[in-house]
């Protein structure tokens, strides 16, 4: 969870002004087609209201699937809410039933064989109901992170692996002092299934969700600030730094006192040019699996989710979809492995949410459930809370399905055929990429913009692929692609023409 763009002005000016000394480069201006109204993106995903009962404030903090198929979505108030039938075609069907109370800002819940699991602020919950409608037992898994009072110190999760292990989140204090009041804050801790806490990987900002994807690695969503140049995603592996450093307070208790720093210094650029530091060089951290550029990719990032629905979803199974909680919209992610590291694309997907999403979750029919709330801080859609449900209408859009890093350049494939003609054209492509500082302001500029060369293109035999050859990649950089007028076979034209992709290596 992280502030919106109006409230972070001041900040923003800090950031330009740290950049200032940055040798000035020419700014390759890409031109943008209009971005896709919300009813040309209904045309293949419909939204779908759930409507809670009167007095009811569905401040979504977490979702989670019932092997019956009925929905449980715990709140920042501290309940959980049964939802019936939340799948039923007439709305009068579904049905809402408090399931529990008294939590405190419960932010993520899950459904597992042996029981119902949920994240507060203070600890990891194990809910237990006799007669799947109420709880009657509230049993501590875990409560050995610290709680100082801060107002921002959110808990997130749980994730869990193969192994029954937890995996939580915890968010760093904002109301002054030392960020990191509490132990474990700006941490990712493990739980073992016999509630003991391990620390895992540390330099989290504002992780607002955190999952395992089908592979089973782990992965959370951080928001833009201190230290976070923009929103982005992240593996988390253990033993990792991942670049806030109020965290590190807590490495000589931990076990990677003698593999982590305490501190460091602020000004390098992520691309390993000379930045503001007198040090220059890589920023001294993992760096992030894909970048989400601010205010065109989301403002403040929530929970990431697998599309392992086989198909019921649409033409992007096993892809990433993440939420995002000032601009209203999901967003899109393919992810590859290079030299065994992962990094990819982000892609805008479907707009027009009612609320700030917060938290989302697959059903067995295939829908996308949708959990919202803009936690006072104001977002698009109107509404302060809510929950949604995003369903695939059959109709295939027009897309780049994915976009991957080759030796010379980029392959791109599309869900359906490509016009030749439209696709083989050289100018049809605009690519230019960009760093971030990586620093202690707030967020960062775009820094060193600069066109990059499409030399040639190849339609595959299938119709489906285009190959892109690109000179001169450098690793830390956002490679960022616009199409301008390629249609399909029928006419079509591509619903979102565009695509982020963060490179952290090259192939060998």
């Amino acid at each position: 969870m992280s502030r919106p763009s109006w409230h972070l002005t001041a900040a923003l000016l800090l950031g330009v002004s740290a950049v200032a000394a940055l040798p000035a480069r020419p700014v390759a201006l890409t031109l943008v087609a209009p971005a896709p109204k919300p009813g040309d993106e209904a045309k293949h995903y419909r939204i779908v209201t759930l409507t809670p009962p009167k007095g009811c404030v569905l401040e979504v903090g977490g979702l989670a699937m019932r092997p019956d198929g009925d929905l449980l979505a715990c709140t920042r108030r501290g309940e959980v809410w049964l939802v019936k039938h939340p799948n039923a075609d007439n709305a009068a069907d579904v049905q809402f039933k408090l399931f529990a109370t008294g939590l405190h800002e419960a932010l993520g819940i899950r459904v597992d064989p042996d029981g119902v699991y949920v994240v507060q602020r203070p600890e990891l919950t194990k809910l237990v109901s006799k007669d799947g409608e109420t709880v009657d037992e509230y049993v501590t898994v875990c409560d050995r992170w610290g709680v100082s009072g801060d107002y921002h110190e959110f808990a997130f999760g749980p994730a869990r692996d193969k192994d029954g292990n937890f995996y939580v989140t915890l968010n760093v204090g904002f109301g002054g002092g030392h960020q990191s009041k509490a132990p474990w804050r700006g941490w990712c801790v493990k739980i073992t299934p016999q509630g003991e806490l391990k620390p895992w990987a540390t330099g989290l900002r504002s992780p607002n969700g955190v999952n395992v994807s089908p592979d089973g690695d782990l992965f959370y969503a951080d928001n833009q600030g201190e230290w976070v140049a923009t929103c982005k995603l992240q593996h988390v592996q253990e033993g990792d730094y991942y670049g806030h450093p109020a965290g590190l307070r807590w490495v000589k208790q931990s076990p990677f006192a003698a593999t982590l720093p305490e501190k460091h210094d602020s000004g390098m650029l992520y691309d390993g040019q000379k930045g503001t530091s007198k040090n220059g060089g890589l920023a001294p951290h993992t760096p992030p699996t894909v970048w989400f550029p601010y205010g065109r990719m989301g403002q403040s990032l929530s929970e990431p989710v697998w599309d392992t629905t086989g198909g019921k979803f649409g033409p992007f199974a096993g892809q990433c979809f993440v939420g995002d909680q000032n601009k209203s919209n999901v967003m899109r992610v393919h992810l590859e492995k290079i030299n065994g590291k992962y990094q990819g694309a982000c892609f805008p997907f479907r707009s027009g949410f009612e609320s700030g999403v917060n938290r989302l979750c697959f059903g067995p029919d295939g829908s996308l459930y949708v959990g919202m709330t803009n936690r006072g801080w104001g977002s698009l859609g109107g509404r302060s809370d809510g929950l949604q449900r995003l369903v695939y209408t059959g109709v295939v859009p027009f897309e780049i399905r994915t976009m991957e890093l080759t030796t010379s350049g980029f392959d791109l494939t599309f869900t359906k055929p490509l016009d030749r003609d439209s696709a083989a054209r050289v100018a049809a492509y605009s690519l230019s990429s960009f760093t971030y500082l990586y620093s202690s302001h707030y967020g960062s500029e775009e820094v060193d913009r600069r066109a990059e060369k499409v030399q040639a293109v190849a339609v595959a035999a299938d119709g489906k692929r285009v190959s892109l050859t690109v000179d001169g990649f450098r690793p830390g950089r956002v490679y960022e692609l616009h199409l301008q007028d390629v249609r399909s076979a029928d006419g079509e034209a591509v619903l979102h023409p565009e695509g982020y992709y963060t490179l952290n290596e090259i192939p060998k």
